[in-house]
């Protein structure tokens, strides 16, 4: 069985990308995993150490980033005023599934009884570093009054955080893509960085070393070289975690932002933000600003 995707020309070779990074939550943030009684509870995942130690984590879900990131090229504001779901006709759960389509062709898509478009693009980690358990704070819903034309008591419920300042190593993976189905995956994961999280407030950002240098690694290969800086689950300390992350972005050089070898580059600090910010600015200009 074929694969189904279109033949590319020379000027259009494929590549597989990886994207790495330490985010960190600003401020309190809710993401939602299921309502008990009164309660709007955040996912966590509990899991064993390499010591033995059982703990329990919060968790930044790949498939809630991946929702987040999808709806933010489906909003993204195109040249004639519309938005670019809306121009391709392609929205949730109405996918287009089409091969032309800026959304579907990387991150793929459903048309039920018509077509599927397995999507190339897969994201990983979301475990947090530190063990700080969530907090749960009061909160109110208030009735809206344009609806039922009531005055009404505020309802009073209960809602869970994940604690501000919380490290969350994650990963985006494109398989066998060209640059430009690639910056629209760039352009999905900055864009989204502040609209993480259900409800508010919202926003997460990308951490950085105590030398203001950003824990971000960009990775365009053939060949995958190097070392993945991808953080083991069982470290609570944001410290070693960070310069674990560190020392397996620049395996095996040191002290080096661009890591070039055949078939394969790796960009580190502020020359992957720079990186991804480029390949976001090449989306805008052949996509939404054509």
């Amino acid at each position: 069985m074929t694969t189904g995707l279109d033949k590319t020309d020379a000027k259009s070779p494929r590549f597989h990308f990886d994207i790495y990074a330490i985010l960190e939550g600003s401020q309190e943030l809710y993401f939602g995993d299921e309502v008990q009684v009164n309660v709007n509870v955040v996912e966590t995942v509990k899991l064993s150490t390499k010591d033995g130690q059982s703990l329990e984590k919060c968790y930044l879900s790949p498939t809630k980033r991946r929702g987040v990131e999808r709806r933010c090229l489906l909003w993204s504001p195109v040249k004639t005023g519309e938005l670019l779901g809306d121009k391709y006709k392609c929205g949730i759960p109405k996918t287009c599934a089409k091969q032309n389509c800026p959304i579907c062709a990387p991150y793929g898509a459903l048309d039920p009884g018509k077509s599927t478009l397995i999507g190339r693009v897969t994201h990983g980690g979301g475990v947090a570093v530190q063990d700080l358990y969530p907090v749960d704070k009061q909160r109110a819903m208030h009735p809206s009054r344009l609806v039922n034309q009531k005055d009404e008591t505020p309802v009073p419920f209960k809602r869970q955080y994940n604690q501000p300042g919380i490290l969350y190593p994650v990963s985006n993976h494109a398989l066998s893509v060209t640059d430009q189905e690639f910056s629209s995956v760039a352009y999905a994961f900055l864009d989204a960085l502040p609209r993480i999280g259900s409800g508010n407030p919202k926003g997460i950002s990308i951490a950085e070393t105590a030398n203001q240098i950003p824990l971000l690694v960009v990775d365009r290969y053939l060949v995958p070289k190097g070392k993945r800086p991808v953080i083991s689950p069982s470290i609570t300390d944001s410290e070693i975690a960070i310069t674990d992350f560190m020392r397996l972005a620049q395996y095996p050089h040191l002290n080096i932002d661009h890591i070039h070898e055949d078939y394969f580059d790796r960009w580190i600090g502020d020359k992957a933000l720079e990186k991804l910010q480029e390949y976001a600015a090449n989306f805008v200009k052949t996509v939404l600003q054509a």
